[in-house]
């Protein structure tokens, strides 16, 4: 990749930003400090958590209008590259971020528990947009983490760090669940999409040629990550998005178990079963009739009427 700059360590994004570097684990990086520099791809080998100042008028998803421009929350997981687009022109980075070391975290409960904030793999148009409030929450716990750095280390540092940063991601938790609700016109279209992808993939010849569609697949032609997808899904409906997946293909499946001129094996490949007794498994566990005593007993209430 042309113009990639690799942060291995915290020391190396410090240095580039010209902040000291108090411990070799975390720093809330002060960017304003940083000289001006042009746009270039950025390869971070740690976590990373940008809070961007954006003071440019109210923000536009679709056509609705969000008034949450007092700041940005952007989340990079480690390994992950970031672009940055200036359109060629020199610019002065601003705001401040939080970077920390996965090797902190070790022996922690964060730690064994960082998988749990999946707004790391959120893309960057899925960024966390703050209420001046939030914005000031950030901050203090920012203020908290820092402060501590500045102790210089000692045997409660480790815990106090960690705690902070644990607190600060509890926030940023409860604030995504808020703007889930404030942006739930979009949500809802995401939703219609979502439920018009999977009918038009069951009603095509997808599912026979592909297999099952998977909330990966979903959420990219949705234009979303599977992270951001997923959750967004989950805080809409209470089920998570193969839950949801899997609820339209039993849809599907009672439907088509009714078409006697197709046998049960040619139903489960039409819905992208491999094998004809996977298909009879799921559809058991899901309504407790194997899809034949599912026909028959169908068959029996019409006949009774």
């Amino acid at each position: 990749m042309e113009n990639l700059r690799r942060f291995e360590t915290i020391q190396d994004y410090n240095t580039f930003n010209n902040n000291e570097t108090l411990h070799p684990l975390v720093s809330v990086v002060d960017l304003s400090k940083a000289s001006p520099r042009q746009a270039s791809n950025m390869y971070f080998g740690f976590y990373t958590i940008f809070l961007k100042e954006v003071k440019c008028g109210d923000l536009r998803y679709g056509r609705h209008t969000y008034d949450y421009q007092e700041g940005t929350l952007v989340f990079i997981g480690p390994g992950q590259v970031v672009s940055v687009d200036s359109s060629g022109e020199v610019y002065q980075p601003k705001g401040h971020a939080l970077i920390f070391h996965a090797d902190l975290l070790h022996g922690t409960v964060l730690g064994r528990h960082m998988q749990d904030y999946s707004f790391f793999g959120y893309q960057s148009n899925e960024a966390l947009h703050l209420s001046e409030r939030e914005r000031k929450i950030v901050l203090d716990c920012f203020s908290k983490i820092e402060y501590e750095l500045e102790q210089g280390v000692d045997k409660h540092s480790k815990k106090l760090i960690v705690s902070n940063i644990e607190l600060f991601l509890n926030y940023c938790t409860r604030f995504y669940d808020r703007q889930f609700i404030t942006r739930d016109n979009v949500h809802q279209g995401v939703l219609s999409n979502f439920e018009r992808l999977l009918h038009d993939y069951f009603q095509t010849e997808n599912a026979q040629n592909n297999g099952l569609p998977s909330v990966a697949w979903c959420a990219e032609q949705l234009n979303l990550s599977a992270n951001y997808f997923g959750d967004l899904v989950k805080k809409e409906t209470g089920r998570s998005a193969q839950e949801y997946i899997q609820a339209k293909l039993m849809e599907v499946a009672k439907e088509k178990v009714f078409d006697r001129s197709k046998t049960i094996n040619e139903i489960a490949f039409e819905l992208g079963f491999k094998y004809p007794q996977h298909f009879s498994r799921f559809f058991k566990e899901r309504t407790g009739q194997s899809p034949n005593e599912y026909r028959r007993s169908a068959d029996t209430v019409f006949h009774n009427n």
